[in-house]
Formats: C-alpha cells, structure tokens, sequence
C-alpha cells in the first residue's frame, strides 16, 4: 500500500511515468504472486509462486533505488519503504530455501519429523 502512495509523490515528467508504471506493476505483482503462493495447492506450486514474488519484489526494490540516484524522489522519504523491501525479500527467500529444503528431503507437512531409524 505504501508504494502506491509513494506513485502520486513522483514527478510527472517522462521518466517519471515510466518509473511509476514500472514501480505499480512489480509492486502489485509481488503481491499478488505472494498471496497466490499462500493458495498454492502443492509445494512446487509454493516455491515457483515465491519465486516470482521474489523477482518482482527485487524489481521493486530497484525502481525506488533508481528514483533514488536520478534525484526523483528523496532518499528520506523512501528509506523505510526501502528497508521494507529488503526485508520482506530476505523473508520470502528463507521462506523458499525452507520449502525447497524440505522438497529434498521429502517431509510431509503433516508429519514434519522424519521416523526414528531402526535400532542397529
């Protein structure tokens, strides 16, 4: 919600529109790749949804630091956002490298530790 606020802040020039059309589309695919992650039906489902909602996350990220150093926007009023970003792409990354994890070692969810070997 907040990178939709930041879109009315930034200059209404011919960069600035392609920034902003930029910056809504990664932003809102983002979220939208993470909510259809958390309806995913299956774990590879999960992990290829993340990984899109990583990318555009990433992208995300990008366009702000862009409008950063073209001077578009100033750096205190994208700080937090920024960090924001940041954050919730380390998050999501834990989160995929958690599923791919247990996808190799084969873990059903229901039953979360594996069954203790037998005595030798």
């Amino acid at each position: 919600m907040r990178v939709f606020n930041l879109l009315d802040d930034i200059p209404q020039s011919p960069k600035g529109r392609v920034v902003q059309y930029q910056l809504a589309s990664c932003s809102s695919s983002g979220a939208a790749n993470y909510r259809a992650a958390q309806r995913s039906r299956s774990r590879a489902e999960f992990i290829h949804k993340l990984s899109i909602a990583l990318e555009e996350i990433d992208e995300s990220n990008f366009w702000i630091e862009l409008l950063i150093d073209t001077r578009m926007i100033s750096p205190q009023k994208v700080t937090d956002l920024l960090m924001e970003g940041k954050e919730l792409f380390a998050i999501l990354l834990a989160s995929r490298n958690t599923a791919r994890r247990n996808t190799k070692r084969k873990i059903d969810p229901q039953k979360p530790f594996p069954p203790p070997s037998p005595p030798v």
